[in-house]
């Protein structure tokens, strides 16, 4: 009885809106990520590079180079997904593991 009810509520969404609805979610979800991928490269532009090397966390060129060249390729190809998820999870190492770390020892 209740998967007949779905049947018919689901019968009644219109395909077109479905489409919209899931669009709005990919555009939504693509600039939250972009945003993270930013702030991630923005912390680390103002970071020093003394602290990239103490902290043992490569150095600020790499960490440079890899979040800016992953933004790149998030405004440039929109739709690949793999070299998406492949910048968000740096940015979230940077931002999980790099940053906390390049925090307390500025506050030194």
């Amino acid at each position: 009885m209740r998967l007949a009810r779905l049947g018919r509520v689901l019968a009644l969404v219109d395909p077109l809106l479905a489409l919209q609805i899931e669009s709005l979610i990919n555009m939504a979800l693509w600039l939250v990520l972009l945003v993270v991928k930013g702030f991630a490269l923005g912390d680390a532009v103002l970071r020093k590079d003394e602290f990239f090397v103490a902290a043992d966390k490569q150095n600020k060129v790499f960490w440079l180079l890899l979040l800016g060249v992953f933004l790149l390729l998030h405004l440039l190809f929109q739709q690949n997904m793999l070299f998406n998820m492949i910048g968000t999870v740096a940015a979230i190492v940077y931002l999980v593991d790099v940053r906390p770390t390049l925090q307390s020892m500025q506050q030194r």
